[in-house]
């Protein structure tokens, strides 16, 4: 025994794993994406790289962490080094607890205007705005470069909500906010979708906008966009990011399991919730009501501008001019809120964990000092246009993918695929389909190989010189990158200074 947490019900290990991964990524991020990348059509790139990425990187996560786990390591340097006693893997594993600090920096802020439009939904503060343009310069006026009093004051309260549960530990904090922040969120998620379908024709002047001409706007297929390489490239980043793999998260939860315990049934369990609420549930939420209200031609600008004008300068036009509008608008936020706050947490546990297992702190240090660091760090978010967006762009849509090939390297391939099999199928309550021993050796790591290839083919330079990024962004852009490498060298400063994972007593359990 190492004497690290357990998990104290299966239940709460799947709600904890699945709030990980529907986050608010699922309720606005794939809306849009699949309106603006052939509609139903994108579906088919979607569920080729749910079969062939997702889902197979799903099961390698939760083997490696539960493998981890078992000797003492939660997070990937540790875990990297279990598998591989060579000198440079600990240091690969470094980008698994990275990005996800990287990540934790700048959603925190964003999952934060969840909570205050919450607040103002209930006190009308945006009633009587009718246009996107007028409830853009509202969202600018408190969360825009520069920041105001109102927008520190729900980003400190976010924080200290994050850091409360984090503090109380695994089964006691992240489990228990799982049991009951998930029940909550389906049900406001099943309310609202219900409401949506009985809205009828909400502007009798456009008898065509009502819920089944939403629905059909959204799923009708595009079967030209299957041509297009961006489709899936687009399709894989988003299932990358909505079943949370390629961050370390699932490969750090999984690592507070038992030996044999399972991980086949319940990864499969979580990918299977997190795609009831992204698929059923998101998509019959936003882009359906921004169609009823706006039509099929803003609705489309909408898809392709982003989640910013989809949930923030959209979404809560149309809820202010419904019957209830004020508890609707409510409702919405809330829902993304509780999203926002089981995935925020998941952000900082990998930090925690190293700083627990592998520096020997206790969990109110290392909880308390992930705090500090995240306040001074989010202060250019605040402050700097294009900060926000340059984090999310290299820690998200490239390191993600970047991670998530070096763990399926590492462990089929380093491991060696037949020990790895053998990890997945130990204490397994389903059986693999055999055929899955084949994708993980072959099919994946192909798969995501190509897609690097694919995007710095198509947009790798263009991204990097910053082409078509107006100028005074430029320097705060370039600063952004500058976090991010300093994130990554202090981790390796760490992992080097970090003993245990030099200790050979260690590495073998």
């Amino acid at each position: 025994m190492n004497g690290r947490e357990h998990w104290a019900t299966r239940i709460g290990l799947i709600l904890a794993v699945a709030g990980s991964a529907v986050g608010l990524g699922n309720f606005l991020r794939f809306p849009g994406q699949a309106a603006s990348h052939g509609g139903g059509a994108f579906i088919i790139p979607y569920f080729i790289a749910l079969a062939f990425l997702g889902i197979p990187l799903m099961w390698v996560e939760w083997a490696m962490g539960r493998f981890g786990g078992t000797r003492g390591h939660g997070t990937a340097p540790g875990v990297f080094k279990a598998i591989w006693p060579g000198r440079v893997s600990k240091y690969l594993g470094v980008f698994g607890i990275a990005f996800p600090f990287v990540v934790l920096i700048y959603y925190t802020y964003i999952e934060s205007w969840t909570l205050a439009y919450s607040y103002f939904a209930l006190t009308g503060a945006y009633s009587g705005i009718g246009t996107r343009e007028e409830m853009g310069h509202f969202l600018s006026s408190f969360f825009g470069a520069g920041g105001s009093k109102v927008a520190y004051f729900f980003f400190i309260l976010t924080l200290l909500l994050n850091f409360a549960v984090i503090y109380r530990g695994i089964s006691r904090g992240i489990e228990l906010l799982a049991k009951i922040a998930m029940p909550v969120l389906f049900v406001l998620a099943i309310a609202l979708v219900v409401r949506v379908f009985t809205l009828g024709t909400p502007d009798p002047g456009h008898p065509d906008r009502n819920v089944v001409n939403g629905l059909a706007f959204l799923w009708n297929p595009k079967l030209s966009a299957l041509g297009d390489l961006n489709v899936w490239l687009a399709a894989a980043g988003q299932v990358f990011f909505t079943l949370s793999v390629g961050f370390g998260v699932i490969l750090t939860y999984s690592s507070y399991l038992r030996k044999h315990d399972d991980i086949a049934l319940s990864g499969l369990t979580t990918a299977m919730t997190n795609e009831f609420a992204e698929v059923i549930l998101a998509g019959s939420l936003a882009i359906p009501l921004a169609f009823m209200f706006f039509g099929p031609i803003a609705s489309q600008e909408i898809a392709k501008a982003g989640i910013f004008d989809l949930g923030f300068m959209s979404l809560p036009i149309v809820f202010d001019r419904l019957p209830l509008g004020a508890l609707l608008g409510c409702l919405w936020f809330g829902l993304l809120f509780f999203a926002g706050i089981t995935s925020s947490v998941s952000l900082a546990q990998p930090a925690v964990a190293f700083l627990e297992d592998e520096l020997g702190w206790p969990r109110s240090k290392a909880s308390m000092a992930l705090l500090v660091l995240v306040l001074v760090a989010i202060q250019p978010v605040i402050l700097t246009p294009g900060f926000l967006d340059e984090l999310d762009f290299w820690a998200v849509n490239v390191g993600i993918v970047v991670f998530g090939a070096i763990e399926i390297i590492m462990f089929v391939w380093v491991f060696g695929m037949n020990k790895a099999w053998g990890e997945i199928m130990s204490g397994a309550d389903i059986r693999v389909p055999r055929i899955f021993y084949y994708v993980l050796k072959y099919v994946t790591p192909l798969y995501m190989i190509g897609l690097l290839v694919l995007w710095i083919h198509q947009q790798g330079m263009a991204k990097l010189l910053l082409e078509g990024v107006p100028q005074e962004e430029v320097p705060w852009r370039w600063a952004a990158r500058g976090l991010i490498v300093l994130v990554i060298a202090a981790t390796m400063v760490m992992v080097g200074f970090a003993r245990r994972l030099t200790s050979e007593a260690a590495n073998n359990g």
